[in-house]
């Protein structure tokens, strides 16, 4: 669920290239040893940066069971969606920082701020939800978000022809880190406890972070970053009706797709708490994700971004109704959880090519980077909205849940009405590629 990321600086790095080819010479370099090692080190970013937020799910309700049991889930549900937020907003001045000083230096700022946050939440007391915030929300999210927009733009350096798959590859990282972290917390939970669970977690994170910063290589640009700087947010493109409509949909649905990833597994404890797959919807959602990214790139290329997307979203919103809200039962659990998976990680991806298909080559690095900018307060607000429609304590019975699911599902459902919108101000013929 990460491609987004990367766009902001890679494409404004192509065009920077026509006027500074020295510092971003696209040379096919697919044939060499050291920029496949490159994609190593970056999906091993993603896998330990980007998998541990999709794994957030796994706190909500560790927290909510727990020490924070007072908490509302709305409250909780802040920590891990600032995380979400800072990525966002710290992607154009990561990247921008990456083509000045390369990216080792990121590396190792945001690999020890997310070894020190762990560790720091290991030893506190969690009798609060500030000092959880403030460690695990901003601390964590500030410095994953310093690696993620990075680990995705060096890869853009040292491919051209196959910088698709290259960057397919990476991004399956935070898929397969999502399945993983959850999986590692659940068994090493009750033998280890809570603050070694952690500890465990910080050693593995900060080992990915040191092979990563080993076999990884990228390029400086000579430009000062006061001046890569000042042309990474374009905001004018909310001007054009197709460009505005289109971001205010993608927006909306930003406020209900985090939901499920969130809240699973609390619900699952509700209805079940002894169920024997309890623990596991979340590593399945976020496993099907990879294949939903994938096939929505290939899709995407053949049949047009925007005609994928529009669809796409209207699916992810009817499996919240369909399968989550009606049931209680173990087999349908699954298969929503597998489907939404699939599709909301199709979604996902679509986003920056979307968003690239209507803007200006020369704008468009600027044009995405506006566009998640906006979208970090969807990604902040939408799923504590979500959990402030649940009453406080963590008895909760499965009723407590219908307004949860509903609200998820009615916001996507009527972003995607407006994504429809956009697609018809672009053109009326729906057979057309768009």
């Amino acid at each position: 669920m990460s491609e987004k990321n990367a766009t902001c600086a890679l494409e404004h790095r192509e065009n920077d290239s026509t006027t500074d080819t020295e510092s971003y010479s696209l040379k096919a370099n697919e044939n060499n040893p050291q920029a496949w090692l490159t994609v190593l080190g970056s999906f091993l970013i993603y896998y330990s940066s980007y998998g541990l937020i999709n794994s957030f799910g796994f706190f909500q309700d560790y927290y909510q069971r727990t020490s924070l049991g007072s908490s509302s889930q709305s409250t909780i549900a802040f920590v891990g969606t600032m995380q979400i937020a800072l990525m966002n907003c710290l992607a154009p001045v990561s990247g921008a920082l990456c083509d000045s000083f390369g990216i080792w230096y990121l590396y190792i700022c945001a690999g020890l701020g997310t070894f020190v946050s762990l560790m720091a939440l290991s030893l506190c007391t969690l009798d609060s939800v500030w000092k959880i915030f403030l460690i695990q929300g901003i601390l964590m999210g500030t410095s994953i978000g310093f690696a993620v927009q990075p680990a995705l733009a060096v890869v853009g350096q040292q491919f051209k022809h196959r910088r698709v798959r290259a960057m397919g590859t990476v991004t399956a990282g935070c898929g397969l880190g999502g399945v993983c972290f959850p999986i590692m917390f659940t068994r090493l939970l009750r033998p280890l406890g809570f603050s070694w669970t952690l500890r465990v977690a910080a050693f593995k994170i900060g080992f990915c972070y040191i092979l990563a910063i080993c076999i990884s290589t990228s390029r400086r640009t000579k430009r000062p970053v006061k001046d890569v700087c000042t042309s990474l947010l374009d905001y004018r493109g909310f001007r054009d009706p197709r460009y505005s409509t289109l971001c205010l949909g993608i927006f909306i649905v930003q406020f209900g797709i985090w939901v499920p990833i969130y809240y699973i597994e609390p619900y699952c404890s509700a209805i079940n708490p002894n169920a024997s797959l309890k623990g596991y919807f979340l590593p399945l959602i976020n496993g099907c994700s990879i294949f939903g990214m994938v096939l929505g790139g290939v899709l995407g290329d053949i049949i047009g971004p925007l005609n994928l997307l529009c669809p796409t979203g209207f699916l992810v919103g009817l499996l919240s109704l369909i399968l989550w809200l009606p049931y209680t039962t173990l087999t349908p659990l699954i298969l929503f959880a597998c489907l939404f998976g699939f599709f909301s990680g199709m979604f996902i991806a679509l986003n920056s090519p979307v968003i690239a298909r209507i803007s200006p080559k020369e704008k468009l690095g600027a044009r995405i980077g506006a566009f998640f900018s906006v979208i970090a307060i969807a990604s902040l607000v939408g799923t504590p909205i979500g959990g402030a429609l649940l009453p406080k304590g963590d008895d909760l019975a499965r009723e407590a849940y219908r307004g949860v699911i509903l609200y998820s599902g009615g916001t996507i459902l009527f972003g995607a009405l407006v994504l429809f919108g956009s697609r018809i101000l672009h053109d009326r013929n729906l057979r057309a590629r768009w």
